[in-house]
């Protein structure tokens, strides 16, 4: 290994350590626009997540009780961090109507150091 390998490794792992405690991004879907504003609202509103942001219908292609199905669903990508990730799960899977909710989080490996601090700083309780 070069010094500049070593460099490098000692550098990235200092930006994984200032990335603590971690940010992701949250999406779910729902099938109106109502329905994305009152979950997006609830969850900004619980601290949860310091942005959603509410796409224009999507469709959605998927197999459901036997049967392969096609709709339209508001997609909805929720900005957090990891430490609050558990209540913001479980926050979607009691307010959401859907049988079994679209829930996923995506880590955030890169971002703008004041935009993360932001977020970081919305979602910690006051």
């Amino acid at each position: 290994m070069t010094a500049a390998d070593n460099a490098a490794d000692n550098s990235a792992e200092s930006v994984a350590a200032k990335a603590e405690p971690g940010h992701l991004t949250v999406l779910t879907t729902t099938d109106s626009a109502e329905k994305a504003e009152e979950l997006a609202r609830g969850v900004i509103e619980a601290r949860l997540a310091a942005c959603a942001q509410i796409s224009a219908p999507v469709t959605s292609v998927y197999r459901w009780q036997s049967a392969i199905e096609t709709t339209q669903e508001w997609q909805i990508l929720f900005k957090t961090t990891t430490a609050r990730y558990e209540q913001l799960e479980a926050h979607l899977t009691g307010a959401h109507d859907y049988d079994t909710p679209e829930i996923i989080a995506v880590p955030v490996v890169r971002g703008g150091a004041a935009y993360l601090a932001w977020v970081t700083e919305e979602t910690t309780a006051p």
